[in-house]
């Protein structure tokens, strides 16, 4: 028997400023999954190397507070329970990647993003757009940001400092599992989206990045 369960206009608001407010201020759901970067000393770098580094987190961190946004939003409009119940649990999944992200840009000495409430209302817009489109959209719509993610995710790993292991331990197992949302979202039936759209998803996304590196 499925889990899902019918929610009032009111109880669904109460849940999405909830949602929101934990993805913003960093008190995510999560699984409570081992920190990938436990088992690393922290290393020895110059105070370049770690500004950089925290750059990257930090980005990586409002990609994060991004995921969150897009499936709350896909997930409130979804008419599928199955699809609802995929939704909820792959943001649950990626608070564990917002949770990784804070720890390690606090080890870094740096700060989040000052824009993530801004990253969040604007991704959990685009979320509840495709998701009023229909389910099999909004599964394409997941698939090809979590593919999306994937080559960010292999650049940030070829761009970080070699001898910054903590933070490479945590982008390796993120890409893993981002990975993993792209195909079973596919498995779903997800449909391909039109090439404009994902120019249109790539440039978005750029211009986060640059934003975020900095504030």
């Amino acid at each position: 028997m499925s889990s899902y369960r019918h929610y009032s206009i009111f109880d669904q608001l109460c849940l999405g400023v909830d949602q929101a407010l934990r993805a913003v201020y960093n008190n995510p759901k999560t699984t409570g999954r081992l920190y990938p970067a436990a088992s690393e000393v922290e290393p020895v770098m110059t105070s370049e190397q770690r500004r950089y580094s925290s750059a990257l987190m930090r980005i990586n961190h409002s990609g994060e507070v991004c995921a969150q946004a897009l499936y709350h939003g896909q997930s409130m409009v979804s008419r599928s329970g199955a699809v609802k119940e995929k939704m909820n649990q792959a943001a649950i999944e990626e608070g564990d990647h917002l949770a990784w992200c804070m720890l390690r840009i606090n080890e870094l000495g740096s700060h989040a993003s000052y824009l993530n409430l801004l990253w969040y209302l604007g991704s959990f817009s685009i979320g509840f757009a495709a998701g009023l489109v229909g389910d099999q959209w909004s599964l394409g719509f997941l698939a090809e940001t979590e593919n999306q993610v994937v080559r960010h995710l292999e650049k940030h790993l070829m761009l970080l400092p070699e001898q910054d292991k903590r933070s490479y331990k945590i982008l390796q197992q993120m890409r893993l599992d981002e990975a993993l949302h792209r195909d079973d979202a596919m498995k779903a039936g997800a449909s391909v989206l039109p090439a404009p759209v994902k120019k249109l998803m790539a440039l978005v996304s750029k211009v986060m990045v640059k934003v975020a590196y900095w504030v």
